[in-house]
């Protein structure tokens, strides 16, 4: 433990990345919490405006209020890796980036019913704004990591003064600008990471991916809970709802599955690794967030309350599971497969996608993953054949 000094504050010094035992702290996973109120919204919202029949304006407002969340989410997470201190100015601010969240989350029906992303704006550069002050403090004593601290600090400063600016420009401009600013935030971690970098614990980080998946994976089992709720409520389709719960309920234990079979820590020794593996993430983690978006547009066609009729409905959770299942294949499992596996997941993956042309396509999806599932249980690699992979 470093040693405080008169304000009670300890050194925030760049924390070993080989340190035995680091987990996730009680402050990590108390900040989850606030994500579950956001990425709750965010489904709901999905799923409302799918059911009308707003398909692609749907599609793009998630994505948009979602970057919000996980850009918040992931940029904590890494900086908690090199320079969690845990004492209590580290906490106020994590605290306040709480805030900043829960506010974030009373503006995603704004973003989604009037394209007014102001609410949404305001809450993130308030989140954002809290960790340049974390890479501020941890620019004091980053020894070597010091110059990449500080063009953290400056370049996500410059970032949200355009955020701000951009709430003064037209809808027409404002589009083009959301675009550019989204990969100037993208660029921020890119530009300070290859200037000197940062320490990353690999275990640590993975843990924290891994956790948020749960978090995520917890939305489809409500939809799943939804299900037996609507069934009470509509005798004529008790069958069918039944069914959509139990399927449900399987398909997102076998993306669990899925998602921990390999050794993620591997996934990320390097600088590239690493980069894809944090931002790749991004496509796995909106999916599973959209999945139980997709399972209540599922129940409203079943209970004759969607604008989308089936078969095409059952895209809006075929998609999410085909994106789950290949990101994750492709950013942890791939490098440590054998052959029958790198075939075998990924053509699940595949034939997820066209399973609405089939007349019971969630019975066919369940079918898919149980089989990729057991195959993964059958080639499970020892470590024998782990270290012979990576080598």
């Amino acid at each position: 433990m470093n040693a405080l000094n008169r304000f009670r504050l300890a050194p925030m010094r760049p924390r070993n990345p080989e340190e035995p035992g680091r987990s996730a702290s009680p402050l990590e996973l108390f900040f989850d919490l606030v994500f579950v109120v956001a990425v709750s919204i965010a489904s709901v919202n999905l799923h409302h405006a799918l059911t009308e029949g707003h398909v692609l304006d749907g599609i793009v407002n998630y994505g948009i209020v979602f970057f919000g969340i996980w850009w918040a989410w992931m940029n904590f997470t890494w900086f908690a890796t090199s320079f969690d201190t845990d004492d209590w100015l580290y906490r106020v601010l994590t605290i306040l980036q709480m805030g900043g969240v829960l506010v974030l989350a009373s503006g995603i029906g704004p973003a989604f019913e009037d394209h007014d992303y102001s609410v949404l704006i305001l809450a993130y550069v308030v989140m954002r704004l809290a960790m340049v002050a974390q890479w501020l403090r941890a620019s004091r004593h980053a020894g070597s990591a010091r110059r990449s601290t500080c063009i953290y600090a400056v370049g996500i400063s410059l970032v949200q003064a355009l955020w701000l600016a951009s709430l003064l420009l037209p809808p027409e401009a404002f589009t083009l600008a959301l675009i550019v600013l989204i990969i100037a935030e993208l660029a921020v971690p890119v530009i300070a990471e290859r200037s000197a970098g940062t320490p990353w614990h690999p275990h640590h980080i993975t843990e924290r991916y891994g956790l948020f998946t749960l978090i995520l994976l917890g939305e489809s089992l409500l939809g799943s809970a939804n299900a037996i709720i609507e069934a009470l409520r509509d005798a004529e389709a008790l069958g069918s709802l039944i069914g959509i719960a139990v399927l449900t309920l399987v398909a997102t234990a076998a993306l669990w599955w899925i998602y921990f079979w390999p050794p993620h820590h591997h996934a990320i020794r390097g600088f590239v690794s690493s980069l894809a593996y944090g931002y790749g993430h991004f496509f796995i983690f909106a999916a599973a967030g959209a999945l139980s978006a997709g399972i209540e547009v599922e129940i409203d066609v079943i209970s004759h309350h969607s604008e989308l009729v089936a078969p095409y409905a059952s895209f809006a959770f075929t998609i999410p599971i085909a994106i789950f299942v290949l990101g994750i294949w492709a950013l942890a499992i791939r490098p440590h497969a054998d052959r029958i596996v790198n075939v075998v997941v990924p053509v699940g993956g595949f034939l997820v996608l066209v399973d609405p042309v089939i007349p019971v396509p969630f019975a066919l999806t369940t079918v898919i993953l149980v089989t990729v599932v057991v195959v993964l249980v059958w080639r499970q690699p020892t470590d024998d054949k782990l270290e012979a992979l990576r080598a």
